[in-house]
């Protein structure tokens, strides 16, 4: 047996969600049963984390453990002969035994995308959030900057539980401005339940005049959930990437004519 860590990305439009859940479509079902039909082993792929319906990942990492006497190179093209359209293996190493996708992580990153237009946008309804509000930038820039740093932050999420520390350390949040899009990328040692959209809701919020700074600001010292804003759509919900201490998935990844793309590096 060896331990196979892949990264992978998905269309979260075409799934509900990561977890595999009887009578619905889901992306650990989906890698399980490609695994099944490339190698016929019955495994369980472990995710960094489950991603709600209609999330999208471009760098999610899985792993699990094969028998399999395929190359690295040879079983992720096996997989992805077997995978639906929606979803894809981009790397596949084989790793360290220990090394488990959720466990072994140390952060991860997010992005979130909205459509800043006068009407809603006709093309990639499934890959963006919508507003056509005019909203105060630097009123939401200041709020997202209270959010760095290491806060309680059960007042922004849903079903913030008790068996576990609601407690996360937000290392950055960083915005990114275009004519009729805004985004901002945000990364933590960990998130809540629905936290990156709860906090997408609450910043517009505040850009729209619907919330202050000094709410968002209560939202944090009290975990106050009457203030928060409400939970934006998963459509504009992307997980960038999965930190871990050690190196994965180094250098480009080339093919037996070299490297894909039209200028060799």
């Amino acid at each position: 047996m060896r331990n196979v860590r892949m990264e992978i990305a998905y269309d979260g439009s075409a799934f509900f969600g990561w977890q595999r859940q009887d009578g619905f479509e889901s992306v650990q079902e989906a890698l399980e049963e490609a695994v099944w039909s490339a190698c016929a082993e019955r495994v369980v792929v472990q995710g960094s984390g489950r991603t709600d319906t209609g999330v999208h990942a471009l760098r999610q990492v899985a792993n699990c453990h094969l028998a399999t006497t395929l190359a690295d190179d040879r079983l992720r093209h096996a997989l992805n002969d077997h995978l639906p359209p929606h979803v894809v293996v981009n790397r596949l190493e084989t790793c360290a035994d220990d090394f488990h996708a959720r466990f072994s992580a140390t952060g991860k990153r997010y992005l979130y995308v909205t459509a800043t237009t006068r009407f809603r946008p006709p093309f990639a309804r499934a890959y963006a959030n919508w507003s056509h509000w005019v909203l105060d930038f630097e009123a939401m820039r200041a709020a997202g900057r209270l959010l760095v740093g290491t806060h309680d932050f059960q007042g922004l999420c849903t079903h913030p539980g008790t068996r576990h520390s609601t407690v996360r350390t937000v290392r950055d949040l960083k915005w990114i401005r275009r004519r009729d899009k805004l985004a901002f990328v945000v990364e933590a040692d960990g998130f809540l339940y629905n936290m990156v959209r709860a906090i997408a809701g609450s910043l517009f919020d505040v850009g729209r005049g619907r919330m202050t700074v000094g709410d968002v600001a209560h939202l944090l010292e009290t975990g106050d959930r009457r203030r928060i804003g409400p939970t934006a759509p998963p459509e504009g919900l992307y997980l960038l990437r999965v930190l871990y201490d050690e190196p994965v998935f180094r250098g480009r990844d080339r093919g037996p004519r070299g490297a894909p793309g039209a200028v060799p590096l």
